[in-house]
């Protein structure tokens, strides 16, 4: 398994209790599709470990509750926290057309319906319940949300992503750099 062919499910946050049991976040829209999970991918030093489930139990906020075999201490436990979960692309539900999962969409041209074309996608963040997708433009990044109203579609055949961004997000950012270089020297 490698990174190219697996998405990002979640992170170990924390040990729980003596017996190897740890905590997991489901970075997910819906955690409870996930509730039947029989191994995950751990990453550790850059590669991607499988580990097999004996236990999961969902809790309420994207938690879980796992057992891995062969982690039966504290100590095997905390060594994998701070890891992050992976499945292999396989396991991912079928979307319609107009739906995407955020690892699809890097790499796609961000094209305003206004403005035209503004750059590429370089990521997605998950920030507090935030989704933000981030886009260089004019060498600096733009944080666009993943609102419906503002992220309209992903044209996945010509690798586009059409956006009705609000009036005044860019200028927000790049008002921001000239700001900052205005600043005089003396300036306590």
């Amino acid at each position: 398994m490698t990174h190219d062919n697996s998405y990002l499910l979640g992170y170990i946050v924390r040990t729980h209790g003596t017996n190897g049991n740890v905590v997991i976040f489901l970075d997910v829209d819906y955690p409870e599709d996930y509730d039947e999970l029989d191994a995950v991918f751990v990453e550790i030093k850059g590669e991607l470990v499988p580990y097999f489930i004996s236990n999961f139990n969902l809790q309420k906020q994207a938690n879980a509750i796992v057992t891995f075999e062969d982690v039966n201490t504290i100590e095997k436990a905390q060594a994998l926290v701070g890891s992050s979960l992976y499945l292999s692309l396989d396991e991912l539900e079928e979307l319609s057309e107009e739906e995407f999962y955020y690892h699809e969409i890097k790499g796609f041209t961000v094209i305003d319906q206004n403005q035209g074309e503004l750059g590429i996608v370089r990521e997605v963040y998950s920030l507090n319940g935030q989704d933000l997708i981030a886009m260089d433009y004019q060498g600096v990044e733009i944080l666009i949300p993943t609102a419906e109203d503002i992220v309209l579609k992903a044209d996945k055949e010509q690798k586009h992503l059409l956006v009705n961004l609000p009036e005044g997000l860019l200028e927000v950012y790049l008002d921001n750099t000239s700001d900052a270089e205005n600043i005089p020297d003396d300036a306590d």
